[in-house]
């Protein structure tokens, strides 16, 4: 369990922080185990980048602290060098340099010498990025394009192949980010990491292992009907939330055959308002094109019985870490972030702002509709339901 002083980690209590932060805990939940205040562990963590230290370990060559304990009862005992080297089954020579640069014979301590070496065992290896400034240069302009550090280090294996001083890892390129003790790349390059976080989340990390995203009776995508799937029939769709800051949220709609967008202003991810606004914006539709609608499994779609039965829809969800599965709807809410960038704030834009960017999405001639727009299809949809 967590320190009794609270704000203060021990080195168990850092140890199984980090264990718990690779498993994918919450950091929430790592300070609740722990004891300690939130910000207490938030803060430890975002100062290593969410990338834990390697442990250190001794080398197999060094002398142990029980060596030295008996190098000094020896000396105590008034041994030579040589004696004390055969007991240890170790070169004269390292025994004498471990009492001369310990203090001598009078002067030495097994404690003292033991921890000096392990301070002075503390030389960090300079990164590769460090190493190779032309790589490092590289690597950031790729990503000011926005390159992913996946993108990047497949780049270079194909463009430098066999040149291993133009090699490097994605996992290296992250860590070079988050841990800015490395000192390879600068700090404002997260801000082209599509994530846009701040430090690196656990692999292992996922709303299901947090408790949070479970939907009751969800039914699940492998039910939806062939048709939303081949895209033949008008009325099926693909729903999402996109992301601001101060909690700021806008749902986005996409119809799947068309990829007719429709955007709508909400003023939290709480189920209640998702509903709501969900509810009378699927009403104004025709029936024939509200016949289902896709999401991930977010909490916000708590309330989708009521939904489907207010709006007389019927909901199917994405399997779990499958956002694929709704394609359509991500590649729109990437579209839309020309207009909404990461990091700034939904709440200021008005519902007829809104209307005025689905608006000029719909317009725009798109290559798979054979350079018609999603107007164009969907009003074509319409009418052959009218």
């Amino acid at each position: 369990m967590g320190d009794r002083s609270r704000g203060r980690l021990s080195a168990d209590s850092v140890r199984e922080m980090w264990q718990r932060y690779k498993a994918g805990e919450s950091v929430s939940s790592i300070a609740r185990t722990l004891r300690q205040p939130l910000g207490s562990v938030y803060r430890r963590l975002r100062a290593a980048g969410g990338v834990a230290e390697v442990a250190r370990k001794r080398s197999g060559r060094s002398l142990r602290r029980d060596e030295r304990d008996e190098i000094s009862r020896n000396l105590a005992a008034g041994l030579s060098f040589g004696a004390i080297a055969r007991q240890l089954n170790r070169p004269v020579s390292t025994i004498s340099r471990e009492v001369s640069r310990n203090g001598g014979r009078d002067a030495y301590r097994a404690g003292a010498a033991d921890q000096r070496a392990w301070d002075h065992a503390r030389r960090p290896k300079r990164c590769r990025l460090a190493q190779r400034r032309r790589l490092s240069r590289m690597v950031a302009s790729k990503l000011c394009k926005r390159w992913s550090p996946q993108q990047i280090s497949g780049w270079l294996k194909w463009e430098y192949e066999g040149i291993d001083a133009m090699q490097i890892s994605h996992e290296t390129i992250y860590k070079s980010l988050y841990v800015q003790a490395r000192g390879a790349l600068k700090q404002e390059l997260l801000n082209h990491l599509r994530s846009g976080r701040r430090m690196r989340r656990a692999r292992a990390a996922s709303g299901r292992q947090q408790g949070r995203g479970r939907i009751v009776d969800a039914v699940p995508i492998s039910q939806r009907p062939a048709e939303a799937a081949d895209r033949a029939v008008p009325g099926h769709w693909e729903g999402d939330l996109i992301v601001g800051a101060n909690n700021s949220y806008i749902i986005t709609l996409v119809e799947r055959g068309s990829r007719f967008v429709m955007l709508i202003r909400t003023k939290t991810k709480d189920a209640p308002a998702v509903a709501a606004a969900l509810i009378e914006k699927i009403k104004t539709l025709p029936a024939e094109l509200r016949r289902s609608l896709t999401w991930d499994r977010g909490t916000e779609m708590a309330l989708h019985k009521e939904i489907a039965l207010a709006a007389r829809i019927d909901i199917y969800f994405c399997d779990p870490k499958s956002p694929w599965q709704k394609g359509s709807n991500e590649n729109t809410n990437g579209l839309l972030r020309q207009y909404f960038p990461k990091g700034t704030d939904l709440a200021v834009h008005s519902q007829a702002k809104l209307n005025a960017v689905a608006r000029e999405l719909n317009e725009r001639p798109r290559q798979t509709l054979g350079f018609r727009s999603p107007a164009q299809v969907y009003c074509h949809a319409l009418a052959l339901t009218g």
